[in-house]
């Protein structure tokens, strides 16, 4: 495989990740699967693309080509620590009793090895962005913080690394909550919590969340919530957000993470409660994995429901939808790995998307883009970085069909494969026999 940096590629790439320079022809339109055929010029000097033109040869062959994508929710401080903390039973309270028994024994150098595991994956299978929660409000928020802010200095440059503070929703009304958002508002990042049954009666987590909103807007930090992460009460904690938007306004952004249980209402009341939020600019993280693991257990048959955010509903109604990674091989979840293209795979079933449609691909990477603010918004045009995605599939079907090799180009150089001397190593230890025939 030849690692000599390309000057030009040739590739299917989706029409709504694509535009022409400024002033010159447009580009013709896609085809049925929303992909266009071009010719991408890049300078290896600079590391950024020098031209796009339509390709109007043979297609046939070509590969399908992504820009690097953003993942909006996840948690590095606690991912790759499932082994010592399983959870078999797959239930949130064990979920949460194992979660608690890791952070009683978390250190710094735990969360920088496994930091630093998660953003190399990442950064080989093609994320260039990723918001991360942080388990705060405890023992575990001094070395959780200290080595996940060192971890957005070594990566900056590569890597965009943003921070959200998870703590019990209470904890902002204490003295301990008003440290940490001043500290915060000093170095960059997030407030968040967790707003989701069980629900009091009138709704008691008022003044909670009233005084989390006062500290954003006190502060200039933007919000992303857990919240109505859960199968039953349904979309309380969305009406309890908005019903407290009313009382005291913000000009803050905000993220509502998870909203699983919003599909158990009436559509009716799914799309009021959807304008609400994009009334109020009101972001939705969608996060399949998890909640398809976690949610909907109560059934000893198949799971008769699996709560998960209704995109399509919420993006028809002008919400701005993101699909997040959340939990990766932790008490939460057992799987999940920082691939993108996984989780594009895994979410166009779960949640009935089409990915050859511009809404369908939004949530991976314009829409992330822009709720994190970054300088790029994730569209190829010339002059943007030459960091490319080169998949082994010509067509989304293709892709869809099997898990598909790749090679990741960043700033115009092919990264080295990502180590498999592990793999390597299991498969050597297998002794081969012979089959036996009765």
């Amino acid at each position: 495989m030849s690692m000599q940096p390309p000057r030009s590629l040739r590739a299917r790439v989706p029409r709504a990740l694509l535009e022409a320079e400024p002033g010159a022809q447009a580009l013709p339109c896609g085809d049925q699967d929303g992909l266009l055929a071009v010719d991408l010029a890049l300078d290896p000097e600079t590391g950024r693309i020098r031209s796009i033109r339509p390709w109007t040869g043979d297609d046939g062959a070509l590969p399908l080509l992504l820009p690097p994508l953003v993942d909006l929710h996840a948690h590095l401080d606690k991912a790759f620590s499932w082994r010592p903390f399983a959870n078999p039973s797959g239930e949130m309270g064990q979920a949460m009793a194992a979660n608690g028994r890791e952070a009683e024994q978390r250190t710094a150098d735990q969360v920088l090895a496994r930091g630093e595991q998660a953003l190399d994956r990442a950064w080989r299978y093609g994320l260039r962005a990723i918001r991360s929660h942080v388990d705060s409000g405890g023992g575990q928020e001094r070395p959780s913080w200290d080595a996940l802010q060192e971890l957005q200095r070594r990566w900056r440059g590569r890597m965009e690394l943003q921070l959200c503070a998870l703590v019990p929703l209470a904890h902002w009304s204490t003295p301990a909550g008003e440290s940490l958002a001043r500290r915060l508002a000093e170095s960059g990042g997030l407030l968040g919590g967790v707003l989701g049954p069980p629900f009091a009666e009138g709704y008691r987590q008022g003044s909670a969340l009233r005084r989390l909103l006062q500290l954003a807007e006190q502060h200039g930090l933007g919000i992303d919530l857990h919240i109505d992460e859960a199968d039953d009460q349904p979309g309380r904690g969305l009406a309890l957000l908005l019903r407290e938007l009313r009382r005291t306004p913000v000009a803050v952004p905000i993220t509502c993470s998870h909203c699983s249980s919003l599909s158990l209402l009436p559509t009716d009341t799914q799309r009021r409660r959807a304008a609400a939020l994009a009334a109020h600019g009101i972001a939705v993280v969608a996060l399949p994995t998890t909640n398809l693991w976690l949610l909907g257990r109560g059934h000893d048959a198949a799971p008769a429901m699996r709560p998960i955010a209704p995109v399509r509903l919420l993006q028809r109604e002008g919400v701005a939808v993101a699909i997040g990674g959340d939990n990766v091989q932790d008490p939460w979840y057992p799987g999940g790995d920082f691939d993108p293209i996984e989780l594009l795979r895994l979410s166009v079933p779960a949640l009935q998307l089409a990915p050859w449609q511009r809404q369908g691909l939004m949530p991976f990477s314009t829409t992330p883009a822009r709720l994190m603010d970054l300088a790029w918004d994730g569209v190829l045009r010339p002059g943007a970085p030459a960091d490319l995605i080169v998949l082994g599939a010509g067509d989304w079907s293709e892709l869809l069909a099997r898990p598909p090799q790749r090679r990741v180009l960043r700033a115009g150089r092919w990264l080295p494969p990502a180590p498999t001397q592990q793999t390597e190593a299991r498969l050597a230890s297998l002794e081969v026999m012979p089959l036996s025939h009765h």
